[in-house]
C-alpha cells in the first residue's frame, strides 16, 4: 500500500499540523531551526522554500522527505505557471 503525501502547499500543511498540535509559531520556529517570520512567511506561502530545507523539515518531523520534498516542487512549477504534475 502507498501512501500519497497531501495535496496542499508546504505552508499550508505545516500551519495546520502545527495548529494540530497546539503550538506557537516561536516554538514550532524552533523545533524546525528556522525563525519565526521565516515559518510564518512559509506559512503564508511567501518564502520559497529549498529541496534542502523541505527534507530537513520532513526529517525533524519524521515524514517522509518525498513528501514535503513534492509539495515544495509543486509550489515551485505552479508559481511560475508550469502545469506539470510532480508524482
Amino acid at each position: 500500500m502507498t501512501t500519497k503525501a497531501p495535496d496542499y502547499s508546504l505552508g499550508e500543511f505545516l500551519r495546520v499540523h502545527r495548529l494540530g498540535e497546539n503550538i506557537s509559531q516561536v516554538e514550532f520556529a524552533k523545533f524546525l531551526g528556522i525563525s519565526k517570520q521565516r515559518l510564518c512567511d512559509i506559512e503564508h506561502n511567501r518564502f520559497s522554500v529549498s529541496i534542502k530545507l523541505a527534507k530537513e523539515i520532513a526529517e525533524k518531523l519524521d515524514l517522509p522527505p518525498e513528501w514535503l520534498v513534492k509539495l515544495t516542487l509543486q509550489e515551485q512549477l505552479k508559481k511560475e505557471k508550469i502545469t506539470l504534475k510532480v508524482g
